[in-house]
């Protein structure tokens, strides 16, 4: 038994070392070294040297083995903070955002407009289980409201705060001022990109909260398939066939990449494989989600809905997201883009 109590005590003692490494400080002592802090440890503790120095030194080769097992990968883990190996740089330190699986084997580090170092972990999570009940929700995303769901949920994605947006322009208006290659310009560039990555942080974040909340909540998904790309392409044309509304348009498209459109059906799609359905997108906007009537005039403003026949109020955007929830899309020549067909042309009952 006491053999076994030794064994125990050398061990600890190991695993406390380990916990006391910091960076700079030097490597630890491997098992020669250890060996010797043994023997001093045996020659001032009696009760330790009566104990077998064999049993010991294998307590300090198991440990030793241990640890080169552990850090045979890439990193080292620890709860907030880990290590990684960089080639000719040696091991560099790091803060966990998120929980990745041990196994992993290899890492891509970037540097972001704001100066921050990244380090990322090929790992693919597991997908998020849906209720498993039937449940059914339509996405509707637009400018204002950023996501509107069919049961009357509006969601916007959090971006700069008022004291933030006036900081960005001042800063911008600096900028415009400052010349070129000086040192005042470089830091105004580089406070004007870590305002801009706040903004795209909490874009990101908002993101993954409420798509892994929806795919939690309901088993089938349905958004509209929208061509982003060719929706936020410029109006700037050519020299020799300028476009219009330029700027419009540009305010229009950053508007939209600040919503955050593709990630959110990108990620929904991630963790809700096979449960996302794009829906085409034709009359979602103008079709009465009670009556099924298509009429342009039934959307009063950018905001709300009156149905010019039955009367139905509702917000816009929710009375398109319950259109894409059912699978109402309308097409151009008439039917409905999912299930049932419809009786009358879009155009004739839009006169």
């Amino acid at each position: 038994m006491s053999h076994c109590a030794h064994a125990r005590y050398v061990w600890n003692l190991c695993v406390e070392q380990e916990s006391h490494r910091r960076v700079g400080r030097g490597p630890m002592p491997r098992f020669a070294g250890r060996c010797r802090q043994l023997t001093e440890a045996r020659a001032e503790n009696p009760w330790l040297a009566a104990g077998s120095v064999t049993v010991q030194q294998q307590a300090i080769r198991d440990h030793d083995q241990a640890m080169r097992n552990f850090f045979a990968g890439t990193h080292r883990l620890n709860r907030s903070t880990g290590e990684i190996h960089v080639p000719k740089c040696g091991w560099v330190r790091f803060r966990w955002s998120r929980a990745v699986p041990e196994a992993v084997k290899s890492c891509r580090i970037t540097r972001d407009r704001a100066g921050r170092w990244h380090v990322a972990f090929p790992a693919i999570p597991d997908p998020v289980a849906g209720p498993g009940i039937g449940e059914v929700v339509g996405v509707d995303r637009g400018v204002v409201i950023s996501a509107a769901l069919s049961t009357g949920e509006m969601l916007a994605v959090p971006g700069l705060s008022p004291r933030e947006t006036w900081r960005r322009r001042h800063l911008e208006r600096r900028l415009a001022k400052a010349r070129h290659g000086s040192g005042r310009r470089r830091r105004v560039k580089a406070a004007i990109a870590r305002l801009k990555a706040r903004e795209s942080d909490r874009r990101k974040d908002w993101c993954e909260k409420v798509t892994t909340d929806l795919a939690r909540r309901f088993d089938v998904i349905r958004v509209e398939d929208l061509n982003i790309t060719n929706m936020t392409r410029s109006a700037k044309g050519s020299p020799n066939e300028p476009g219009r509304n330029v700027a419009a348009k540009a305010g229009l498209n950053r508007e939209i990449g600040k919503s955050g459109w593709g990630m959110l059906v990108r990620r929904l799609e991630d963790k809700a494989p096979g449960r996302v359905e794009r829906v085409p997108p034709a009359y979602t906007s103008q079709r009465c989600s009670a009556c099924g009537l298509v009429d342009p005039k039934s959307r009063e403003s950018q905001a709300d809905f009156r149905c010019t026949a039955c009367g139905y109020v509702c917000n816009a955007d929710v009375n398109a997201a319950r259109n894409i929830a059912a699978g109402h899309a309308v097409k151009a020549r008439g039917g409905d883009g999912i299930s049932r067909p419809v009786n009358r042309e879009p155009q004739l009952l839009a006169s």
